[in-house]
């Protein structure tokens, strides 16, 4: 599959298994990907793709980091610096609050865990223009 215009991807998840599986799964549906187990890594990951004028197409963020800043932290940190980023709130727990109402927190997106390849692929190709 091709890449989508070389549309990249950041991931923040705790899990490595995670972070590998869904690595996999955004490149094999076209995009390239980057991915941390850390909040303030992937805040200094977008500064940096910002600044360099190769932004992140869309960034998919764990709600849930433990010893370290989650997703809604970063997702702020983020917004601070790109009010325009395009935010994708993931986490495996049913019934949260900010996965059910994630526009209320400055994300664009909501993929609960545990997302199939082909919902994963909607919810980016309807962000990034796949």
């Amino acid at each position: 599959m091709t890449v989508r215009k070389e549309a990249k991807i950041l991931v923040l998840d705790d899990e490595e298994l995670i972070r590998n599986m869904v690595h996999d799964m955004i490149e094999a549906v076209g995009y390239r990907c980057d991915v941390t187990d850390r909040g303030e890594e992937v805040v200094s990951m977008y500064a940096s793709a910002l600044e360099s004028g190769a932004p992140y197409c869309a960034v998919i963020l764990d709600l849930t980091i433990p010893e370290g800043m989650g997703g809604v932290e970063a997702a702020q940190a983020i917004l601070e610096m790109d009010r325009d980023a395009r935010l994708i709130v993931s986490s495996g727990f049913s019934g949260d609050r900010v996965v059910e109402h994630y526009k209320d927190y400055g994300f664009c997106a909501s993929v609960p865990k545990p997302y199939s390849m082909l919902e994963l692929k909607e919810t980016l190709d309807g962000i990034c223009g796949g």
